[in-house]
């Protein structure tokens, strides 16, 4: 159960994007750097975490090398997101990103783990209660380059938590050490990103509620999330655990509702039943982690 209860806490985390996100853009800071920022001050929190409890910051070469590619894998899931946008509605790349936990349950299949077919009816059920809810309005204009986007972020995404259960090499790493490292890679490539792309490291960033909302962006749904989806990941495995991602979207619609005056319709509603009606079936018909 505490595979599932870690699972719940990574997508209820992650999906409160948008609550310290859309202040940020709406005050003119970047996405980078807002993605700079996010990952950079996660690592000074959770380096400081570590200290306190004097837990080890030792890894082999070997394993900072899969530690590193993880980084960049997570912060390519978040990139090709964002680019996404700029071709697409955000609800179409929503639904497209969520084809993650398919992918997951592909690549174990490739790698020789057969998920069960409760698993599978779940993943087909959370798909569709995603569909619902995030269907594009009538005369949106859809382009080739951010479908891509949104299914190579979902790619990034299943090759990620497929990784941190599966791979042998960092099976000794804890999840505080295997979080930190995959940050700390992804705050040098969002700072490179950055000075290739020019402007200063701090635009946007005016008062003292921007700086509150990039730390709330760092822990809620960056360290608390990349920690207890490793933590899932491990205990149920990847496919399970991808399942348990769809209270992202969930989360981050009742905070548009309730905080953003967002509306919420009945086919929002029916999807949201859907979806939690299949998390509850496959918590309840769990067969084998995978």
């Amino acid at each position: 159960m505490a595979g599932y209860l870690a699972g719940f806490v990574a997508g209820v985390s992650y999906g409160t994007n948008p609550l310290f996100a859309k202040p940020l853009l709406e005050s003119g800071v970047p996405v980078l750097v807002m993605l700079l920022f996010r990952y950079g001050l996660s690592v000074a929190i959770l380096a400081g975490w570590m200290l306190l409890r004097k837990e080890t910051f030792k890894v082999s070469g070997r394993e900072v090398s899969l530690l590193a590619l993880l980084g960049i894998l997570f912060s390519c899931s978040s990139l090709f997101l964002f680019f996404s946008y700029g071709f697409i509605p955000s609800g179409l790349a929503t639904t497209l990103v969520y084809l993650y936990p398919v992918f997951v349950a592909l690549i174990m299949v490739l790698l020789r783990f057969y998920p069960s077919w409760q698993t599978w009816l779940s993943i087909l059920a959370t798909f569709g209660g995603i569909l619902l809810l995030s269907t594009p309005s009538a005369g949106a204009t859809i382009r080739l380059p951010g479908i891509l986007l949104a299914i190579l972020s979902a790619l990034s995404y299943a090759f990620y938590l497929v990784i941190v259960n599966r791979s042998k090499r960092i099976k000794q790493v804890s999840e505080h050490t295997l979080t930190l490292y995959a940050l700390l890679t992804g705050t040098f490539l969002f700072a490179a990103l950055r000075l290739f792309q020019g402007g200063s490291f701090v635009e946007g960033i005016g008062n003292w509620q921007d700086w509150a909302n990039l730390v709330g962006l760092a822990v809620v749904p960056t360290m608390i999330s990349m920690l207890t989806l490793a933590v899932s990941s491990r205990y149920i495995g990847p496919t399970k655990t991808s399942i348990l991602g769809v209270f992202e979207p969930l989360t981050a619609i009742l905070i548009g509702t309730l905080l953003f005056g967002e509306p919420l319709t009945l086919k929002m509603a029916i999807g949201i039943a859907v979806c939690v009606g299949a998390v509850v079936f496959m918590i309840l018909k769990p067969g084998k982690a995978n």
